[in-house]
């Protein structure tokens, strides 16, 4: 059955869902893919080769079992295909629609490498899970026996979601503290809804509070509760704070300058309805404005989207290298340039004009020799400076790690020359006995499927500690 279900590649093309036209999608920010349909996620799965080895598997950071439940779809068996999506992945339903495919699963897919055109794996994973809410197959967290150990989990990220879920189903009783009012952390905050619709993130949050994971929310660490009381209060703690420090440049405090994760910040908030002054002001709201946006990376991308949606008048995106070296998804790239956005490329920013802000001083650059990894770094062309004109400039350079250890008055936990936490590779354990991290906090900024997977581990490594302390304190 499998063999006639499958292997299609050849006689069936690689589709993705309808795309919304652009004039339609920048109007508002409602997902930009339309879902499946039953019968066309059936197809698109039926094209995998089901190969001996599967390379999509391998360069998944979760190593889903990708042809066994694309197999499943194709047959029609859905729920099935949803549990062993599940097994491995806490949150398919959010890898589908934000994971960078095209650099992991689909990018390392063998018919792809075929030039047949890789399978739609992403999309047949949102199909999948999605159907499963609908379906009521998504089962609520219902440990078979409580335990008497607790938690601490210092933020409601990807990272210290997927451990609260992991722990909370083994009976640990598990609290989750985040600086926002609402959890979900750069999944709720960060990403814009044209990417992952909030609610999506809601029906997580629901399902854990529903399941015992005890939120407590607007709490700053450092400020409002002490690390040190945290500690107090669990038998282990994870520290999944994310990096959350923008990247500056020089000499950009000018009004009109703003940082990407304030201005993302403040358009979900609009979103979710909220009074939000910093928009309503017009100070975090492109409406109107020419928009600059500096960086390459898809915080650059979420930015440039979202001033689109917002009304601005024009929106350029800077950056200092070419396309080809662009870090940010050449699918984000494709969809800003069909909603208007103007990319230029080679080009780096060298001051700025005006208070408040009227233009970004702009050097054009060309790529230089190789490095030793291969990568050609941009040098200045001199003579060719230009001033691009502005009225809202968004840097969007990447994310650093706060100084934890200060910020927390935390002696002896400590933290790589980078300022990332050092944790043990594959527990998550820190210099401080009972003190785990996991996500962006010990590798740097980085993807969200990274963070569901380090949550996941040190979730099984804190398991292990508490089970060894029960055991000792048994004897």
């Amino acid at each position: 059955m499998a063999g006639q279900k499958m292997l299609k590649f050849t006689a069936v093309d690689r589709e993705m869902p309808e795309k919304r036209p652009p004039n339609l999608r920048k109007q508002d920010f409602g997902e930009i893919y339309a879902e499946f349909a039953t019968a066309k996620a059936a197809e698109q799965a039926s094209r995998c080769s089901q190969c001996g080895v599967p390379y999509c598997q391998s360069h998944c950071p979760l190593h889903n079992n990708i042809p066994d439940w694309l197999r499943l779809t194709a047959e029609g068996r859905l729920e099935e295909a949803y549990e062993i999506s599940q097994a491995t992945n806490t949150f398919p339903e959010i890898c589908g629609r934000i994971c960078p495919q095209d650099r992991l699963c689909e990018g390392n897919c063998v018919i792809e490498q075929s030039g047949h055109g890789t399978v739609t794996i992403g999309s047949v994973e949102k199909y999948v899970t999605d159907t499963a809410f609908e379906e009521g197959w998504v089962k609520p967290i219902r440990p078979t026996a409580e335990r008497s150990e607790s938690v601490g989990i210092i933020g409601a990220g990807p990272g210290g979601l997927a451990a609260a879920d992991m722990l909370r189903r083994q009976g640990v009783q598990v609290t989750v503290y985040d600086r926002y009012d609402r959890g979900g952390g750069l999944l709720t905050y960060g990403i814009p809804g044209f990417k992952l619709e909030k609610d999506v993130v809601m029906k997580r949050m629901a399902q854990l509070e529903d399941g015992g994971v005890q939120f407590v929310l607007n709490c700053n660490v450092g400020e409002d509760l002490s690390f040190d009381a945290i500690r107090g209060k669990h038998d282990a703690v994870l520290i999944a704070t994310g990096v959350y420090k923008t990247r500056d440049l020089p000499d950009s405090d000018a009004e009109g300058i703003v940082n990407a994760i304030d201005f993302l910040t403040v358009s979900n908030r609009q979103s979710f309805g909220d009074v939000v002054p910093e928009f309503d002001s017009g100070e975090l709201n492109a409406a109107g404005k020419r928009v600059v946006v500096i960086g390459g990376g898809d915080t650059a991308m979420d930015c440039v989207r979202t001033s689109i949606r917002q009304g601005a008048e024009s929106v350029k995106c800077l950056y200092r290298r070419d396309r080809a070296n662009m870090p940010g998804s050449q699918r984000e790239v494709q969809n800003a340039e069909e909603e208007g956005v103007e990319f230029v490329w080679l080009a780096s920013p060298d001051g700025f004009e005006g208070e408040p802000v009227s233009g970004v001083k702009v050097q054009k650059m060309r790529l230089g020799a190789p490095d030793a990894t291969g990568r050609q770094a941009p040098e200045v062309i001199e003579g060719a400076d230009y001033v691009e004109p502005a009225d809202l400039v968004i840097k969007a350079l990447g994310f650093s790690p706060e100084d934890l250890p200060t910020l927390w008055g935390t002696e002896g936990l400590e933290v790589t020359r980078w300022g990332t936490v050092k944790a043990e590779f594959g527990t998550g354990a820190t210099s401080l006995e009972g003190v785990y991290a996991a996500g962006d906090i010990v590798r740097g900024a980085s993807l969200v499927v990274w963070a569901i997977r380090d949550g996941r581990d040190t979730a099984t490594a804190i398991l292990d500690y508490l089970n060894e302390a029960a055991a000792v304190a048994a004897e």
